[in-house]
């Protein structure tokens, strides 16, 4: 049994980190999915039948795993959870009903998996791992199965199509926006970046997406045939429209469920419970086929469960004075989207607090963020060791010619320390940073992420 989650966390990547040294390549030739499907065949995962949906895309797939979960909650039955990464506990990556597993619970589970983990260790040669999303999968499904889960919404790590999440059986496929991302790992081409999210459509299956590029629907349609499922893609006639902000979210409306109001920020938001809605409804007519999805119950229990979702790290306004809100915007569009979301809340003086790793276009991000800010303070952490973010020198030359005070933080204690004194009490900080970053807000500010 372990005794620690610190020691369960080193356990689980033990043979992931032999290989941080080397470089990873394509996930084509570096990710082998057949050793976790292994694993949960070997572990009897899943041992219940239950309902699977599957989310991948670029961004803001997590915001749409919640919201499914939050609603299909809502709808009366218990629901999985995976997401990741994290903000403050490895526990937050596994909920039931929005709670995170306990400690207790997933230590003893981890326990059970270990003679099973390390026999396929043993036989793994010097450029092999077992991965530790694998591995968090098989916790998960033994949590789901021992406490009856009826539904589960999972969130992909990176791509799809060799991501251990798509080992498990879902019916359903969802997609976010897919743009390039992670280029050294997916491929330089978009095509090919949408062939990897493509990999979660499951035979007989069923997909659904929000608005892509061309090039990127060809690619999941031929999936989709290929599959012989059937995919939706939404369009302005089945989404939701911005309505009017309201304290603490705004209000939308998406027929036949007309105003609704959906407790987060961003506005970009709008477009992620669009899709999340969309997605239950089509579980739902498999869940229950006898229900009526025009019925007043039913849509009086999608309306209460939109406006009980909570998605701590994004857009989220942590103080009022001065008023600080963070985000995990660590693209340009996301950026982009962040601004436009807190725009009329801004007062002067704005002061930017911006954590971006190297591999990200953070120079985008710093003109993007100094286009609405007094100053542009820098700031990194050491949370992962694996996450680098850009020298002192590199930001100065990603920051030249814009017009504005620039700083470097070694961390972001000093980071909110610089931007106070610039601000005061009547300005705004806002904080595009790493998602490890928005979890070191949640302890600054002791906020709860165990319960969603």
């Amino acid at each position: 049994m372990f005794d620690s989650m610190d020691a369960a966390v080193r356990y689980i990547f033990r043979t992931r980190r032999r290989l941080d040294a080397a470089p990873r390549g394509l996930d084509e030739d570096t990710r082998d999915i057949s050793l976790t499907r292994r694993l949960l065949t070997n572990a009897e995962l899943p041992a219940a039948a239950r309902e699977y949906a599957v989310v991948t895309g670029s961004r803001g797939k997590g915001s749409v795993t919640s919201m499914m979960a939050k609603l299909l909650q809502a709808l009366g039955y218990t629901v999985g959870m995976m997401t990741s990464p994290h903000l403050v506990h490895w526990n937050e990556r596994i909920r039931i009903n929005g709670r995170m597993i306990p400690s207790g619970d997933f230590l003893r589970h981890l326990s059970a998996l270990r003679p099973m983990i390390d026999a396929i260790g043993a036989e793994l040669d010097d450029r092999q791992y077992l991965s530790p999303q694998g591995i968090f999968l098989a916790i998960a499904l033994r949590w789901f199965d021992e406490n009856q889960v009826d539904v589960a919404a999972l969130e992909v790590g990176r791509g799809g199509r060799f991501d251990d999440v798509s080992a498990a059986p879902n019916w359903l496929a969802v997609f976010t926006p897919i743009m390039l991302e992670h280029t050294a790992l997916l491929g330089d081409a978009l095509e090919r970046i949408a062939w990897h999210k493509a990999g979660i459509i499951r035979r007989g299956g069923a997909a659904v997406s929000l608005p892509q590029a061309p090039s990127v629907m060809d690619v999941l349609q031929q999936e989709a045939d290929q599959q012989a499922a059937s995919l939706v893609c939404l369009d302005k006639s089945n989404m939701a429209r911005w309505v009017a902000d309201r304290r603490g979210g705004q209000l939308m409306r998406l027929e036949p469920y007309g105003e609704l109001f959906l407790p987060l920020l961003g506005r970009y938001q709008i477009e992620n419970a669009s899709l999340a809605i969309r997605a239950v409804e089509m579980l739902q007519a498999r869940l229950s086929p006898a229900a009526a999805l025009q019925s007043e119950t039913y849509i009086q229990s999608i309306r209460a469960g939109l406006a009980k979702i909570k998605w701590p790290g994004r857009v989220q306004k942590l103080q009022d004075s001065p008023a600080v809100y963070v985000d995990g915007a660590i693209t340009v569009r996301s950026a982009e989207s962040f601004v436009a979301s807190v725009k009329p809340h801004l007062v002067q003086p704005v002061t930017a607090i911006v954590g971006i790793p190297r591999d990200r276009d953070y120079a985008g991000v710093y003109a993007v963020m100094a286009k609405v800010s007094q100053a542009l303070i820098i700031t990194e952490t050491d949370i992962n060791p694996n996450t680098r973010f850009p020298s002192p020198a590199a930001v100065r030359e990603a920051a030249q010619g814009l017009d504005i005070d620039l700083h470097h933080a070694a961390d972001l204690t000093q980071a909110l320390r610089i931007a106070s004194g610039i601000t005061g009490a009547d300005g705004v900080i806002l904080l595009a940073v790493s998602l490890m970053l928005a979890g070191e807000c949640m302890l600054i500010w002791n906020l709860d992420t165990s319960v969603i």
